[in-house]
């Protein structure tokens, strides 16, 4: 699990500016190269409107609601109590990540507010080394109107206008919500989790038909930057609808790119840690057949763990 570095630690201190836009932060990476096209800051926001079972950051998925079963075991002694709330001390934490561990929420008491300011302080403070911003989740456009707000003054800002601002989405949002964002964003990176609503329906608790919606408008729109595809041999049914898969890609505009993701245990809690992992060599074969009727570069995993 990655830590939070200190520069997010030192924006949480700073009081919030209460007529500003917030944002209900989980991680901060003020580094990231696969998080969209060259280094990036990246927002992980907190919450999603998907329950997926094979999840690899399934804290991220609910608020908070302090029953407090994970304070007793904070073994830095972090966690608090307080009017009925759990409390974090940003101070006394080592990350050891005990509290998301016991959680049966698929939360986290490490949640942190930062206001657009607190956040373009941290762009400014790294932007010599960026080539944009990615908010991610969770999902991401929960948040839209903090995300709208953050990405329009990025624009506006004539030292930070560079930055190209990208969100990695599930694709829920409905098209009258990314057409509130696109004046402000550069791309999008979404996934295609299964190719029959059934079958999405049963991975991540709702149908795919929105999801379809989004990558064919923002594809129309010029801003779908990315399409990725999790192979789960044996569950999901991408490998078994392959061709239709594969033919749909095809139409897709030419820039977009295709990112095949091979499902592992990592982070993973439930049913799915009792699935088999796709390994390397089912991967090559997901991609062969895709790439016979794609025939454009897909990226690949470079580890399997």
């Amino acid at each position: 699990m990655m830590k939070i570095s200190d520069l997010t630690t030192q924006m949480a201190r700073v009081n919030n500016n209460k007529t500003e836009k917030q944002a209900k932060v989980s991680r901060v990476l003020t580094f990231s190269c696969v998080d969209g096209p060259g280094n990036r800051l990246v927002l992980f926001l907190q919450g999603c409107n998907f329950d997926c079972i094979t999840c690899h950051n399934p804290h991220t998925i609910n608020h908070c609601n302090h029953c407090g079963d994970c304070v007793s075991g904070c073994p830095s002694g972090a966690l608090s109590v307080v009017d009925g709330k759990v409390k974090w001390d940003l101070s006394a934490c080592t990350n050891c990540d005990q509290c998301i561990d016991i959680c049966n929420h698929k939360s986290s008491p490490k949640i942190t507010s930062m206001t657009v300011s607190e956040v373009l302080e941290l762009v400014r403070h790294n932007q010599f080394f960026l080539s944009g911003i990615t908010v991610s989740g969770g999902e991401a456009t929960m948040q839209l109107p903090f995300i709208i707000e953050l990405f329009q003054a990025i624009k506006s800002d004539s030292q930070l206008a560079y930055l190209t601002c990208f969100i990695d989405s599930n694709g829920s949002l409905p098209q009258q919500g990314w057409d509130k964002v696109l004046p402000f964003l550069d791309g999008a990176m979404i996934d295609l989790k299964s190719w029959q609503s059934e079958t999405h329906l049963w991975l991540v608790g709702r149908g795919n038909h929105r999801v379809f919606e989004t990558i064919n408008y923002l594809a129309d729109k010029g801003k779908l930057h990315e399409v990725r595809l999790l192979h789960i041999p044996n569950k999901s049914d991408l490998d078994i609808e392959v061709d239709q898969v594969g033919y749909y890609l095809k139409g897709l505009p030419s820039d977009v790119r295709v990112r095949l993701n091979a499902f592992q245990h990592h982070g993973v809690i439930g049913e799915a840690l009792e699935w088999s992992k796709c390994t390397e060599q089912q991967m090559q074969s997901f991609h062969d057949k895709l790439y016979a009727i794609v025939q454009r570069p897909m990226q690949t995993p470079e580890v399997y763990t």
